[in-house]
């Protein structure tokens, strides 16, 4: 549980209280041979467990393989309100609604044209009550929910706590709805095979389309009907929301979301109903691994291998590698799903660790996208990808063109003197950026610098300023001069900001209305775009010259996801790449044999060049205000290191090398690789190391991490 208490010179500080020694003296206790005197405690917070001893024995191994403070990972599994020196029994309650008598016995007619009051009564009939984080999701505004229960149709109801309303009492009242769609032999084979009453890890490994949400949604049925909870975990917010509304439109249980877009207030609440019982389905991004749930029966991940799942400040656990650590503490199973598994977890499919059902049809029968070469010198799109969207838009149905990066153009340049917009807290080039009825801005996607374009060169003063390749901005500006009449959606960050911006984007495509969609990555995971049938590729050549060991890899995977959202019902797909090298090996490969080949080639070329999966890896992670504070510190510890390596462990040190931007909001970054054949070296090794590096004092400034199974160098 929680207490408050002082720390340093803070007064009031969260802390967690683990165990207690009836024996300690107290006044004193005796540390490393001084006598330390002890300081009384504030308050305690809590009248029950904060942490579980689910989650609390979880937070131990995070804190034990990441190499992190316990306390810092436990504070990490607390909802931010339970970080606060307040009582939980203090946080106010929230209110849920459901149908009066009255409610229940209206129709249609009853609401005339208040339609946003239809909605509102249409979507709370399905669901036994409804949840304000429910109500967000739906657009379901208090004003309506108001005048719904002044005209007698809703009421107030507290939010279900207690065991009573756990789902053991539920199954009798809360049915699975009866509405699953017929399944494939691939897919009845993959449901069959996952077993509810043990441990085992099931990668689901599908092509797009192939189906994997049903999978997912009979699986669910089966741990619902055994009277156990079900976590997901997507890797976007932008997915939360259509995820949310298919669930819901299949199961009539309550199902509640988790992610980074809600309140402290949303997210408590949420994470009160799990831990009590009262969610029998929780959805969420990374962090939702650490959801408290009373009767977790099954964990699903669905597109395992997206780099969303891996935290990159603070304790950098990986959520994936978590889940799978969760269900075999829990004794239940969990799935992961993927189109392009990535190269570890296929690595443990294929030599029987994990559980390979594979999934090579489209559920739908229609045939993969047929991938084609344009070659372009850059991505101002060719004639003969316009030709295609012409014709496809002349044919009814919709183009997806996908360029990830955001902005107008990556970089400004003089044509006079060769002058870039260059960052000055950054080794980084400055996006140009056009604003709507703005003037156009420089912007570092690093350290988020913002500053006005110049209408002259700062260096030689020429006005003859080019922007120099191309962004979503000026994709969308080329195709809305090529294609005045039809509507264009963009779909990036700087374009998707508000609550809503992206469901009302996605109803416009569900519309199925002849447009041209312009987006990032966030078109191109899990969505099902049913009339979407020619997709363009611009900017792929990156990947081909990346300096990460893992670029073919992500490359691979962006590609195939990408491609996948093409021809997935009645319209055949075409998928057409426009690069600088359509005779790549890797992007033959790709292209004549899939993702499955291209990942057994690359599998080999990991073996060969001992990398992960067949070794372990770790990076020492240092920054600080001067490059030479940085690295001397990690060669400091690389020596450390080795005075302790056992001299017939195979471990090899690299470094201290910059990383592959050094410098970041006036800061520069360095890192030290550590790699071993063997995992339990390497944990002891780094366990060792870490304690004599918190016992030295680091200079002033510096700031230094463990990053262990690190997913970008």
């Amino acid at each position: 549980m929680r207490l408050s208490v002082p720390f340093g010179h803070r007064k009031n500080v969260v802390g967690i209280l683990l165990d207690v020694n009836e024996n300690t003296p107290p006044d004193i206790s005796q540390n490393q041979g001084k006598t330390v005197k002890l300081r009384h405690i504030h308050q305690v917070l809590d009248t029950k467990a904060a942490l579980d001893a689910d989650i609390l024995e979880l937070c131990q191994w995070c804190a034990n393989y990441y190499h992190y403070p316990l306390g810092e990972a436990c504070h990490l599994a607390l909802p931010s309100l339970l970080r606060k020196t307040e009582p939980s029994t203090q946080k106010p309650q929230a209110l849920w609604w459901q149908l009066t008598p009255q409610g229940q016995t209206c129709s249609a007619e009853t609401f005339g044209r208040a339609k946003k009051q239809l909605q509102a009564w249409e979507c709370i009939k399905t669901l036994t009550a409804l949840s304000p984080e429910q109500a967000k999701s739906k657009e379901i505004s208090r004003t309506t929910i108001t005048t719904l229960i002044k005209k007698g149709i809703l009421e107030t109801v507290p939010a279900p706590q207690s065991q009573t309303t756990s789902l053991t009492t539920q199954t009798e009242t809360k049915k699975v709805a009866d509405t699953p769609l017929t399944l494939n032999e691939e897919q009845i084979k993959a449901v069959n095979s996952i077993q509810m009453d043990r441990f085992t890890t099931y990668l689901l490994d599908g092509v797009t389309g192939s189906g994997k949400t049903e999978v997912y949604l009979q699986a669910i049925t089966k741990a619902i009907t055994n009277g156990k909870q079900v976590l997901v975990l997507v890797p976007e917010i932008g997915l939360t929301p259509q995820t949310l509304d298919r669930f819901e439109k299949r199961f009539n249980v309550p199902i509640l979301t988790l992610h980074s877009g809600m309140s402290d207030k949303q997210r408590f609440a949420t994470w009160e109903s799990a831990q009590t019982g009262s969610a029998s389905i929780v959805i969420g991004t990374r962090s939702a691994i650490f959801t408290p749930l009373s009767q977790l029966g099954l964990i699903i991940v669905d597109e395992e291998h997206d780099l969303s799942y891996k935290q990159q400040d603070g304790m950098r656990y990986y959520a994936r590698d978590v889940a799978i650590i969760r269900a075999q503490k829990k004794n239940i199973p969990i799935i992961l799903g993927s189109a392009t598994p990535s190269l570890e977890t296929l690595h443990n499919a294929l030599h029987g660790r994990f559980r390979h059902l594979q999934l090579t049809q489209r559920a739908t029968s229609a045939p993969l996208p047929k991938i084609q070469c344009v070659e372009a010198q850059d991505d101002h799109l060719s004639e003969e990808v316009i030709h295609a969207i012409r014709e496809t838009l002349d044919k009814e149905q919709q183009v997806l063109v996908f360029i990830n990066r955001r902005g107008y153009a990556p970089t400004l340049i003089c044509q006079d003197c060769g002058w870039i917009s260059q960052c000055n807290h950054c080794d980084n080039r400055m996006t140009l950026h056009q604003p709507a009825s703005q003037r156009p801005q420089l912007h570092c996607h690093q350290c988020e610098t913002k500053t006005p374009a110049p209408n002259q060169c700062p260096n030689c003063h020429s006005h003859r300023l080019q922007p120099l390749g191309h962004g979503t901005q000026r994709s969308e500006e080329q195709l809305n001069q090529r294609f005045k009449q039809t509507p264009i959606l963009r779909i990036d960050r700087d374009n998707i900001r508000r609550k809503g911006e992206l469901e009302n984007a996605l109803d416009t495509i569900n519309s199925q209305q002849p447009c041209i969609l312009v987006g990032t990555q966030m078109l191109a995971k899990g969505h099902h775009f049913s009339n979407v049938s020619l997709v363009v590729v611009l900017g792929l050549d990156n990947g081909f010259f990346s300096s990460d060991f893992r670029g073919s890899e992500r490359m691979g995977q962006l590609l195939t996801q990408v491609a996948g959202r093409s021809g997935r019902e009645k319209h055949s797909g075409t998928v057409l790449l426009q690069t600088q090298f359509p005779e790549h090996p890797l992007l033959k490969q790709l292209i004549e044999h899939g993702y499955s080949q291209l990942a057994t080639q690359l599998l080999a070329e990991r073996q060969l060049g001992n990398m992960p999966p067949y070794e372990y890896l770790a990076l020492i992670r240092c920054h600080a205000q001067q490059p030479n504070m940085a690295a001397g510190f990690l060669q400091q510890a690389r020596q450390l290191a080795e005075n302790i390596t056992p001299a017939n462990a195979d471990v090899q040190y690299i470094g201290p090398l910059p990383a592959i931007i050094e410098k970041r909001n006036n800061r520069y970054y360095y890192q030290l690789q550590i790699k071993a054949t063997n995992r339990r070296t390497l944990h002891h090794l780094l366990g060792i190391l870490c304690s004599q590096l918190e016992k030295q004092r680091a200079p002033r400034g510096l700031h230094w991490l463990t990053d262990v199974d690190p997913q970008e160098m």
